[in-house]
């Protein structure tokens, strides 16, 4: 990844001159099923600064930095590092900290035990779960969420980080051809206006017009959290990333219901293809075909049944909006190429080229980002909920 400091973003936002709260400074984004965490590690610590430095500040910094894994599911994203970042006037590096929101219990005690709490007395926070854990945030480690709007700090982390990063935005190149498929830098300097598709549990659609102005055009209730529980109770899988799995290893079109199982072949006069899914899960109403399905089978077709669903819904909002380019990010597309290249190829077809799937490499932070970003815009105490 291609990450520049040139100080373009330092110029432009008032968070760099802001009074900024001590450190350690953390932005999280509590997502229904994932939480994002992002660490800025200064690195422009004069000698006196660093002698002053408290013992449990260093320990922090030591252990976060120096490890990739933190118990069985705390994971640091490293190829996602960003280097020479400039916040609240301070030079240093981000780090990108994932975990499922059903180990918060676990982090909260780790928090504890590294003595975090000690320090941090404000964290900054945005995703339901800031309200959700906002009480046990405090009754147990007497830390208080700063809570910020969720879409505003998804779009403030996106256009930060893009400022950064020279190759932070990609298409996939012929999708459908695994010989030839590959990714592609799609030069996002002047991307406005945009519409930005953010799957998670749920999915929401976006378009951004300038920079901080956007609007909210619709949603789904059918995003990352519908695939995993569908998994979850079709193969009995417990993960996402054992999901995905399954699915790489499957074959939808023993699920679905294609055109050409309806027409017997293309239905020409509409342009469907024959292999069109004309019907998700469309055989499965068939006892021998049920019997003669893998949980591979399974998962990969609760993946192209969600998948489809918002490249459908995707596309009439885009065509509604007069919008050409659209940005699918989120944490429901890691480690899930497979979704990426169905949309890619959903894009395009259906728009007969008009319209390209773009992506993002840091997927699911924008949020944890651009709170984070949000609390150096406010005096050290101020609360700016939403």
């Amino acid at each position: 990844m291609s990450c520049n400091n040139s100080g373009s973003n330092s110029a432009n936002h008032p968070e760099e001159t802001a009074e900024v709260p001590p450190m350690p400074w953390f932005g999280m984004d509590i997502g229904g099923s994932l939480t994002k965490l992002v660490y800025f590690e200064p690195m422009d610590i004069p000698p006196d600064e660093q002698d002053l430095e408290v013992e449990t500040l260093k320990n922090i910094r030591r252990y976060l930095t120096n490890n990739s894994a933190y118990g069985n599911t705390g994971h640091r994203d490293a190829h996602l590092q960003m280097n020479g970042v400039y916040i609240g006037g301070r030079k240093g590096i981000l780090h990108f900290i994932r975990f499922p929101t059903s180990e918060m219990p676990n982090f909260l005690d780790l928090a504890k035990s590294k003595g975090m709490a000690t320090l941090a007395s404000t964290v900054c926070a945005t995703g339901g779960g800031a309200y959700k854990f906002e009480q046990q945030f405090l009754n147990e480690v007497n830390m208080t969420l700063h809570k910020f709007d969720e879409l505003d700090s998804l779009i403030r982390g996106m256009e930060f980080i893009e400022g950064y990063c020279s190759s932070e935005c990609y298409y996939w190149e012929n999708p459908k051809d695994d010989d030839k498929c590959r990714k592609v830098t799609f030069d996002f300097s002047r991307p406005y206006p945009f519409m930005v598709v953010n799957v998670g549990s749920g999915v929401s659609i976006l378009v951004v017009t300038g920079a901080g102005k956007f609007r909210r055009v619709t949603g789904t209730s059918l995003g990352g959290g519908t695939f995993l529980g569908l998994c979850c109770l079709l193969t009995g899988c417990t993960s996402f990333e054992e999901a995905i799995k399954l699915a790489a290893k499957g074959d939808s079109t023993k699920v679905d219901k294609l055109v050409k199982d309806i027409y017997g072949g293309d239905y020409s006069k509409f342009g469907l293809n024959g292999d069109l899914v004309a019907s998700s899960f469309g055989q499965m109403n068939l006892e021998e075909r049920r019997e003669a399905v893998s949980k591979e089978d399974l998962a990969k077709a609760t993946l192209v049944t969600i998948t489809n669903n918002i490249g459908s819904i995707t596309r009439m909002c885009a065509l509604t909006e007069g919008i050409e380019r659209v940005v699918f990010v989120g944490n429901f597309l890691r480690v899930n190429t497979i979704s990426m290249k169905l949309l890619s190829y959903a894009m395009e077809y259906w728009s007969g080229g008009a319209l390209r799937a773009l992506f993002l490499e840091h997927e699911g932070y924008f949020g944890a980002v651009g709170c984070l970003l949000e609390l150096m815009r406010t005096s050290n105490g101020d609360q700016s909920e939403s």
